[in-house]
């Protein structure tokens, strides 16, 4: 961890080595706030490269998931002024259908990014509601479930739980949102019948079936290509996946503390087919990101 940490100094963000000090070190949850606030826009909503595979530097519903998971991570109060003012944003920003925020603005495809991120008229539909159902789920918890904040994660989240009970398959990207937004929820448990039509038990069953059925299981691919792993789902031993994925958890472990390279880093397993210049750059910042994010897990399971 040490040579992890200053790989991090020389070559990361200053956000991810204030997220490594704030997580490993004691370090002030000021500092994160701070280099966060750096990627957020006077609308309230995130930009400028902060998921480093798009650089658009206008807000967008997928940057502003982003910011929100760290702001989660950290437990931000939500009445933070950067809170507030993504709050504000969620609330403004137009919804192409119920419950679903856009994933792709045609602005993406002005500035440099990977090909996913690529805006066509069809782009949402292999979306979904990634990263919806997690942003309705910030909006429920930053507003203590009421108000009009809450009123539209509710409406919100009612469809995209809708969507998920009637699904046979969901893009793992998308299952992940899902599984953050209960673990996120699962102190509104009880309200989920009146407020979204079916209750929590539903839902989680259905994500955990679908979960289950998309982790890859091929030992030997783990860690040579882009796949879901157990541990993309489960994030430390208190999550209730943890039990039935326990074998596949460990081994998932083991490839990662395997995987580090001579400076405790790993590198990515995905690529752009354009812009090698700013795909070298996004690599290293994507380095960085996995670094504080497996080691925590790591972490979590006692595994350093």
């Amino acid at each position: 961890m040490e040579r992890a940490y200053a790989w991090l100094r020389r070559y990361g963000r200053p956000l991810e080595l204030a997220l490594w000090e704030y997580f490993f070190s004691g370090g002030p949850k000021e500092n994160v706030l701070r280099c966060l606030a750096a990627f957020q826009n006077a609308d309230g909503g995130f930009g400028h490269g902060l998921e480093p595979d798009f650089w658009l530097p206008r807000s967008s519903p997928m940057a502003s998931w982003m910011a929100g998971q760290i702001l989660v991570d950290i437990q931000a109060d939500p009445e933070e002024g950067i809170v507030r003012r993504l709050r504000d944003y969620l609330l403004g920003a137009k919804q192409v259908q119920p419950g679903m925020w856009p994933s792709v603005l045609p602005e993406n495809n002005a500035y440099p990014h990977a090909p996913w991120w690529e805006w066509t008229e069809a782009a949402q539909q292999d979306w979904m509601f990634n990263p919806s159902v997690e942003l309705a789920a910030f909006l429920i918890h930053w507003s203590g479930g009421e108000g009009p904040e809450a009123d539209l994660g509710w409406s919100s989240l009612g469809a995209a739980c809708e969507y998920l009970l009637e699904a046979e398959s969901v893009e793992w990207h998308g299952l992940k949102n899902y599984w953050q937004c209960l673990k996120l929820l699962r102190p509104f448990k009880e309200r989920f019948p009146g407020e979204v039509g079916c209750s929590f038990g539903e839902v989680e069953a259905q994500a955990r079936a679908l979960i289950l059925e998309v982790i890859d299981r091929d030992l030997a691919s783990w860690g040579k290509s882009y796949k879901p792993l157990p541990l993309d789902f489960v994030k430390s031993p208190a999550d209730p996946l943890y039990p039935e994925l326990k074998p596949l958890v460990e081994e998932n472990l083991r490839v990662y503390l395997r995987d580090r390279d001579e400076d405790g880093i790993w590198d990515i397993t995905w690529g752009w087919q354009h812009y090698p210049e700013e795909f070298a750059v996004a690599r290293r910042y994507w380095q960085g990101i996995l670094a504080v994010e497996r080691y925590r897990v790591l972490n979590a399971f006692g595994s350093l």
